[in-house]
């Protein structure tokens, strides 16, 4: 229990330092969430919990195809902000987007060979 106490603070404190860092500087806040601390995180817990290299290769293999589907995010939100949308209609929108391009990415990869 107390494993998992520190694993969810850990986490919680990365969030909390990249939300005030962004206050401050949105670029150094961006460059600070772009880092795949979570990812890296989450493949020292498996590690710890597993030690299993074919299990952590796997996992990070699905996390660089399921990334893909998120950056058009990124580019779409700021552009319906700039246009006059509200950040929480905008904020729907680049979401919806993201939840249809990650659908069409699970379709797709078996039909390729790749495997999440």
């Amino acid at each position: 229990m107390l494993y998992l106490a520190v694993k969810a603070m850990l986490s919680g404190i990365i969030i909390a330092v990249v939300s005030e860092v962004a206050r401050r500087s949105p670029g150094l806040g961006a460059l600070i969430a772009s880092l795949p601390l979570v990812s890296i995180l989450a493949m020292i817990w498996l590690w710890h919990d597993t030690q299993d290299n074919s299990r952590i290769a796997a996992h990070a293999e699905a996390t660089f195809w399921l990334v893909l589907p998120t950056l058009p995010m990124f580019l779409l939100l700021p552009i319906l902000l700039r246009s006059g949308f509200s950040f929480w209609l905008g904020l729907l929108l680049s979401c919806s987007m993201t939840i249809l391009l990650y659908s069409f990415l699970i379709w797709i990869a078996p039909r390729v060979g790749i495997q999440i």
